[in-house]
């Protein structure tokens, strides 16, 4: 029997073959994650020859699943932010979708419950209406409304996705409205370990991209989980006849002189292309470049977090055990510690997700997941001793289970019928990131210009974050540097343009 209450099919990935068709294409896409795919529809939906190249034998790059014991399970973000309801125009969801040409009811996207945000002594309840989570700054915090609504309106005028911007820290900013420390620390919680890559702080237009995304949009979930998401890209990679070659990633790029001119792949082709867009990351995309000088004028720093996340189900599903939240933002201190931690995993605070907690429950099981901050460092070297890894990994479970406890004490840990532990050496290995870091370098390219002409960025280390945000940059990246044509940069259907997403 299968974790879904009715399993959702889903087909090989599109273009399974491992070789390039051909040695020229007009654009290479390197790596398969959400902003790879939605730039290479994007881009062949305008005719060019486009070639995505992905090192694994599935696409989603951070954002993926994976099967185990007859169970379909997620990994990556909990959730899909921004939500959208049909019909809404002028939110980031719905323009991309147009973008793609997807219709909305393909999502078969459902909301949130509700989420909280866990600090001790005090709980602040939001959902997919701001109006929740301004009811409740009244009631725990009522000297600080008329600063909230100050900041509120300051991010709805700020411009977040200029590609302009300045980098400027966001609690300098926030500072000067919030004058309460605690309400700062409760706001900036699942803004920064849903998509910062600095520890503690972000840059403000990251931040009013969360908090847009997060507090006045929301959560939502596709019926099938990222699945359902992965599928709908790969089917429109298919119509729109961009070539993907799975199992064969990017081993070096080709420059000349400050022009990036092609790729070597994995297997040995040399493969030339006009236009290179990368959701690699910063750094790792320069260290595919085999140049002893220019490479060196620019080092983007390799991100510091990374996370251990456990898995596991339970016959029992989270509301018969009390709890009917979507998200737990759990904390155990005043102070947010949002960096790398001294030891293993921070147990200190944690995301608890609970994947049955929205309006379309479509699993048979409950299923929980948990999420720590983590040390790359200490499980790279750890994993050189496989009895002390797994160890090591057992002892997260054990913590993991007493946070949720905390939350539900009906919980019996000897009920669970399937436990699965990933580190951030798990992260490195399946995507490719230095240190087995989430949100990329803190060396961003808005732009996402490189020192090389041709070669570009797209996904996280250009700025734009979550499942949507990834998307979404990869679309203003492909509309923004690949056209010739500067009308194509512009879609008459939704104006949407790489400063109006």
């Amino acid at each position: 029997m299968g974790l879904f209450k009715e399993d959702l099919k889903i087909t090989p990935p599109m273009g399974r073959h491992f070789d390039p068709v051909d040695t020229s294409y007009d654009a290479i896409i390197i790596g398969a994650g959400m902003s790879g795919m939605a730039a290479a529809i994007r881009l062949a939906m305008y005719d060019k020859k486009v070639l995505l190249l992905e090192r694994h034998s599935i696409s989603g790059g951070l954002n993926s699943y994976y099967n185990r014991r007859k169970r379909g399970l997620d990994v990556g973000l909990h959730a899909l932010t921004n939500f959208a309801e049909k019909g809404e125009r002028r939110k980031p969801l719905t323009k991309l979708l147009k973008q793609l040409r997807i219709p909305y009811d393909k999502l078969e996207l459902t909301s949130q419950f509700e989420s909280q945000v866990s600090f001790p002594e005090v709980t602040l309840r939001f959902n997919n209406d701001i109006e929740l989570l301004k009811s409740e700054i009244a009631t725990q915090f009522p000297d600080q409304v008329g600063n909230f609504l100050r900041l509120l309106e300051h991010i709805l005028n700020f411009n977040e996705v200029a590609l302009d911007n300045k980098l400027v820290m966001a609690k300098d900013v926030v500072d000067s409205f919030i004058s309460n420390h605690l309400l700062r620390e409760m706001i900036f919680c699942p803004l920064l370990i849903y998509g910062s890559a600095w520890e503690n702080d972000m840059d403000f237009s990251q931040f009013v991209i969360m908090f847009k995304s997060i507090y006045l949009e929301g959560f939502g979930r596709s019926r099938g989980g990222v699945r359902r998401v992965l599928e709908l890209l790969r089917e429109r990679i298919e119509e729109v006849g961009a070539e993907v070659c799975y199992r064969n990633g990017v081993k070096e790029i080709l420059t000349h002189g400050n022009q990036s001119v092609g790729v070597i792949t994995d297997r040995g082709q040399e493969v030339m292309a006009s236009l290179i867009l990368s959701c690699a990351g910063y750094p790792e995309t320069l260290n595919l470049i085999n140049d002893q000088n220019d490479t060196k004028k620019i080092k983007p720093r390799t991100g510091k977090l990374s996370f251990t996340e456990t898995i596991f189900t339970l016959p029992e599903k989270p509301a018969s055990l009390g709890l009917n939240q979507t998200i737990i933002f759990h904390n155990d201190a005043q102070t947010y510690s949002y960096q790398r931690p001294q030891g293993f995993y921070d147990k200190r605070s944690a995301v608890i997700c609970l994947p049955n907690n929205f309006i379309d429950d479509d699993y048979q099981e409950g299923v929980y997941r948990l999420t720590m901050m983590a040390n790359y460092e200490l499980w790279k070297k750890l994993s050189q001793d496989k009895v002390a890894y797994n160890e090591k990994k057992t002892e997260v479970l054990q913590d993991s289970l007493m946070i949720l406890k905390k939350y539900m004490p009906a919980l019996k840990s000897e009920e669970i019928s399937f436990q699965d532990i990933f580190t951030p050496t798990t992260v490195e290995h399946y995507t490719g990131h230095f240190g087995g870091c989430v949100y990329g370098s803190p060396d961003k390219s808005r732009d996402g210009t490189t020192p090389f002409k041709g070669l570009f960025l797209c996904g996280t280390d250009q700025g734009f974050l979550g499942i949507v945000g990834s998307m979404l940059s990869g679309i203003s990246m492909a509309n923004l540097h690949g056209f010739m044509n500067p009308s194509l940069t512009t879609d008459s259907s939704t104006n949407i343009t790489t400063s109006s997403l």
